[in-house]
């Protein structure tokens, strides 16, 4: 039987290949869910941890230092909130595994809570950057298509919208956390057999995260500003639209340039000094995750081609469980 230190470790550094952004499973999925599809992989990969760790809570602490160590170190533009979310999951599946077994609906419940947290972060941001007025003009647009429809019903579309979000991401979470038990009973099913696979050069990736993160955020303000602004001032009335729109534009901007200027960056620093204190008690850890991620980018493409003549759903399971099965199997070649 394998050393489950081994498995852990190999677990670590596909957890921090799948967070620091530099190929894995997002060079596979290319599709509008692929925020939700690498949560929910982080969310499986700290079960499996939990699932061959004696000590649950320290271990999945443990890996959860070194994820964010190399995911400051590969990914140093990673927003200040990625950190958050991150150690969220971590947290609260150290707290379950360690009390409850995953075999019950410990998962499920990581699944559905760590799914509605991301939820309900993306709508208190939208509401600290644009305020209330944000919710007005969508329960202006609301209004105004149930009059031409000759729809009217006293719920705000506001509210309607909220909770069908909400909906949506805690059944996606809940779906999850039942996908995640079935593919732990799959790697764990599997004969453990030595996986050795031919590293073939590649380029290196050379993406500059800061310009695509900073550009993806000016256009999702344009687009919410343009929204509001057009909501004010249509349905608004000529004055109160216009004083109305250009107050939410200024408000925004000012929130954006002290969170991204300010306090973002503060709070980035924090996090890092305490991560760089740590950094030398896991450094031979932290090497040896990051020597495996060039072999654990061609295991996964290898395994996403291994797994064609599967279709859907069947090939998506397969392909997750056999890369994961594939890489903590794998035996590096000397």
């Amino acid at each position: 039987m394998k050393s489950n230190k081994s498995i852990i470790d190999k677990l670590t550094a596909l957890w921090a290949l799948n967070e620091s952004g530099l190929g894995g499973f997002l060079h596979v999925f290319n599709s509008p869910f692929t925020g939700l599809i690498v949560g929910g992989i982080s969310i499986l990969l700290i079960s499996l941890i939990a699932f061959y760790a004696k000590n649950k809570w320290q271990t999945i602490l443990k890996a959860l230092v070194i994820v964010l160590i190399i995911k400051m170190a590969v990914s140093p533009y990673s927003p200040f909130g990625a950190y958050v979310a991150v150690s969220f999951q971590a947290i609260l599946g150290a707290f379950l595994f360690s009390n409850f077994s995953w075999k019950g609906l410990t998962i499920i419940v990581l699944g559905m809570v760590t799914f509605l947290e991301s939820a309900l972060q993306k709508l208190i941001i939208l509401t600290i950057v644009y305020g209330t007025n944000l919710w007005e003009a969508i329960d202006i647009y609301g209004a105004w298509v149930q009059k031409k429809i000759n729809f009217i019903t006293e719920t705000s579309t506001t509210s309607v919208l909220v909770v069908s979000y909400l909906l949506v991401y805690g059944i996606c979470g809940i779906l999850a956390g039942i996908f995640i038990k079935n593919t732990i009973k799959i790697i764990s099913n599997k004969t453990e057999t030595d996986f050795y696979l031919k590293l073939e050069k590649s380029e290196s990736d050379n993406k500059n995260g800061k310009i695509a993160f900073k550009t993806k955020v000016i256009w999702v303000w344009l687009i919410t500003i343009a929204i509001i602004v057009l909501a004010f001032s249509i349905f608004g009335g000529p004055l109160f639209g216009w004083q109305k729109a250009i107050y939410i534009v200024l408000r925004s901007f000012l929130i954006l340039m002290l969170w991204y200027l300010f306090i973002g960056p503060f709070l980035l620093k924090v996090v890092q000094r305490y991560l760089r204190k740590k950094e030398s008690k896991y450094q031979a850890d932290i090497t040896n995750a990051m020597d495996l991620f060039p072999y654990f980018r061609q295991i996964i493409s290898f395994t996403w081609n291994e797994t064609k003549s599967l279709k859907g759903y069947v090939r998506f399971k397969y392909f997750i469980a056999n890369s994961i099965s594939n890489c903590i199997h794998f035996k590096t070649p000397y």
